[in-house]
């Protein structure tokens, strides 16, 4: 077999799209829980942690996947 593969990402891609994926997942994660009916409420819907942590979790997520598609692998 030939060692010349022209593939679009190196080692350092998919190891970054991993992690970015992993981090957006953690990030929905985050943000699911149960909701609020109409016989009850659940002030947890508006905790810090689904309005402001899950969100910046998984923009950070998204960032990390957008830098590992723009980073040119070193070619040999």
């Amino acid at each position: 077999m030939e060692k010349n593969k022209n593939l679009a990402f190196g080692p350092l891609n998919y190891i970054m799209l991993g992690i970015g994926i992993a981090i957006v997942v953690v990030g929905f994660i985050l943000m699911a829980g149960s909701g609020t009916t109409e016989d009850t409420f659940n002030p947890e819907i508006f905790s810090d942690l689904r309005i402001k942590v899950a969100p910046i979790t998984s923009l950070f997520g998204f960032i990390v996947v957008i830098a590992a598609i723009l980073i040119k692998p070193k070619r040999q």
